[in-house]
């Protein structure tokens, strides 16, 4: 993870994983809540689909945006613009 800052009072958080990536179609729909990009798994294999969708929420609830770049067999970078504090 890395953190810096930007012009206009913002900071940018980014974090970069080494998985699998995801195709466009998985990405636009990734912070959707109980979306899940492994349609394999089941309630009880672990997981909900709720982590990314409270991270944008919170995100938003704090004045903020999350985007994700992602390419298949690449992995993924999950960037959060906050405005910073006073």
């Amino acid at each position: 993870m890395t953190a810096r800052p930007l012009p206009g009072n913002t900071v940018e958080l980014t974090v970069n994983d080494q998985g699998p990536g995801m195709t466009p179609d998985t990405a636009s729909r990734i912070f959707e809540r109980f979306y899940r990009a492994d349609e394999a798994r089941t309630p009880t294999s672990g997981g909900t689909g709720l982590g990314l969708g409270i991270v944008k929420a919170i995100t938003q609830a704090h004045g903020g945006t999350i985007t994700v770049h992602t390419t298949p067999g690449h992995g993924s970078t999950f960037t959060i613009t906050l405005p910073a504090a006073h």
